[in-house]
């Protein structure tokens, strides 16, 4: 598409015109596409905002790095800001300060996920940490269960012994779904209190506890 039809297409009053001049930016490099990107930064259509923060993660320099915390910060809909959180993370170390303040400011499901797995990817083991503690406290149950799961992506760094903490202080979870979860993740780390937790949740009231305890015992 050339570049005159496609900023004739991000003005058209049809969104797929839009979403289709979008995904044609991916040809141009980032002194182009940011700015034009950055045009439907405010679309009425949350799904042409979310391919804004798609692209933007894709296409970097100063401008869209600052594009995408606005983003964070502003946006209205959770998918946009998850998406945006996730492109974010494409720059890298910096984004690491500002993934963990949205994660503790933020409390959407699919935020969190969405900084979850970006978190997984990048170096940063303490900020790692946060988020999984801080997930714990999580009204909803698959956020608490992917902070779990986060605490054994720690088991070969500095924060392995806080990892394996979290864990054990959650086997008398009220939660099944927490414990099983629990079960799972403390076969991944190498400790003596991992031997005495595993026992005591193999002996668990709920039959789906005892189950995950018996699957990490299967080659």
């Amino acid at each position: 598409m050339e570049l005159e039809q496609l900023q004739a297409y991000l003005e058209s009053s049809d969104s797929q015109n839009r979403l289709k001049a979008l995904v044609e930016l991916r040809k141009y490099d980032s002194e182009i596409a940011v700015p034009l990107l950055i045009s439907r930064i405010q679309d009425q259509e949350f799904i042409v905002r979310s391919y804004v923060a798609m692209g933007l993660g894709r296409k970097q320099n100063a401008d869209s790095y600052a594009a995408l915390l606005e983003l964070i910060e502003f946006e209205r809909d959770p998918n946009v800001r998850a998406e945006a959180a996730n492109s974010l993370s494409f720059y890298g170390e910096p984004s690491i300060p500002h993934l963990v303040a949205l994660f503790h400011k933020d409390n959407n499901w699919l935020v969190r996920k969405s900084i979850f797995a970006a978190m997984a990817d990048l170096n940063a083991p303490a900020e790692l940490l946060e988020i999984c503690v801080e997930g714990l406290k999580d009204k909803d149950l698959t956020i608490q269960e992917t902070a779990v799961d986060g605490f054994t992506l720690l088991v070969n760094t500095d924060k392995s012994e806080a990892a394996l903490n979290q864990l054990l202080s959650l086997v008398n979870h009220k939660s099944w779904r927490v414990r099983a979860r629990v079960a799972s993740a403390l076969s991944k780390f190498n400790s003596p209190l991992v031997e005495a937790a595993l026992i005591q949740l193999k002996q668990d009231q709920d039959h789906r506890v005892v189950a995950a305890v018996l699957e990490t015992l299967l080659p």
